[in-house]
């Protein structure tokens, strides 16, 4: 005759255990399903950072570019202001004439230096924003990570006072999942620093 294990625990004990594992059934599943939705938004913003880096360093690349073009008008214009004052005074209109040119493509280079220079910094703005909302799902997971390993432990030890604890890392996690859906500004740079 076997001994069942079961047998020794009274039916009392058995209704406990059989409440608090499908406490922890339906917690889990309702923590997976936002740890899901979460994800969704998440890979989105991640995928937009990638863009915003990638435009920023467009953007950085395309002002080097002009900045190298615009150091060569300026020395194109030096020399023409001295070949300008040593050469021959019935070429002076000529020389007017390429130096106010000159004058001209520079300034337009210099004006589109700046403008390219905004932008590569308006793409890292947007990148740090985007950053933000990672740093609040990547918390989010994680302490919803360990609120489901507490809620696996919960289970196998049968300790409601371990369901409660778990609780506590599923409610912040919840809480920056939804900061991070909602665009609170709820951010914890020690943690997103621990996480980096």
């Amino acid at each position: 005759m076997e001994i069942d294990p079961n047998d020794a625990i009274g039916d009392s004990a058995k209704e406990q255990q059989s409440r608090l594992n499908a406490l922890v059934a339906i917690t889990v599943a309702l923590l997976a399903t936002f740890i899901g939705v979460c994800k969704v938004k998440d890979d989105n913003i991640v995928q937009a950072m990638q863009q915003a880096q990638a435009d920023k360093i467009d953007h950085w690349a395309w002002y080097q570019a002009i900045h190298v073009r615009e150091q060569v008008l300026s020395d194109q214009l030096a020399l023409l202001r001295v070949e300008k004052a040593v050469g021959d005074p019935a070429h002076q209109p000529d020389y007017d004439k390429e130096i106010a040119a000159t004058e001209g493509r520079l300034h337009h280079e210099t004006e589109h230096k700046d403008q390219i220079g905004a932008q590569a910094k308006a793409d890292q703005d947007r990148y740090d924003s985007l950053n933000y909302k990672d740093d609040q799902f990547d918390l989010s997971d994680a302490m919803m990570a360990l609120a489901i390993s507490l809620l696996a432990i919960t289970a196998l030890v049968q300790k409601r006072w371990l369901y409660s604890v778990a609780l506590i890392p599923a409610s912040i996690g919840l809480l920056m999942g939804l900061a991070g859906l909602f665009g609170w500004h709820i951010h914890s740079d020690l943690i997103a620093g621990l996480l980096s």
